[in-house]
């Protein structure tokens, strides 16, 4: 069980990287007003440095492929944000596209889980 709990972990990492894409896209929206432009690339910069020291903490957690693996996930929180957000519309392609990354990082988790299980197991 306490590798779903870092799996968990490591999507919240991943979310906290996704964030900084909505400030990026916040901040490009400032039109002029460069209070609101500093304020949010600020902010992504600041989201930034926080996702840079917790990925280096998952990365002592997880071997590197499965790091990485889940780290595509990121396209399935983006577009999360892209609807919440920016009220932006899903097509066909992007729900398809979105449940073959998460069926493959699925596959990657579960080996990764069977893997520390069975090492317990010896």
């Amino acid at each position: 069980m306490r590798s779903l709990k870092n799996i968990v972990l490591l999507q919240a990492v991943i979310i906290i990287y996704t964030i900084s894409s909505v400030m990026s896209k916040e901040a490009s929206r400032s039109d002029g007003n460069w209070i609101r432009f500093l304020f949010f690339f600020g902010m992504e910069f600041i989201v930034l440095a926080i996702y840079a020291v917790l990925w280096q903490q998952m990365i002592k957690r997880f071997e590197l492929s499965i790091a990485y693996a889940n780290r595509s996930m990121a396209i399935v929180w983006s577009m999360v944000w892209a609807v919440v957000f920016f009220h932006d519309t899903i097509t066909l392609q992007n729900i398809v596209g979105v449940l073959l990354v998460v069926i493959g990082t699925f596959i990657i988790n579960s080996e990764s889980v069977v893997n520390v299980e069975e090492k317990t197991n010896d």
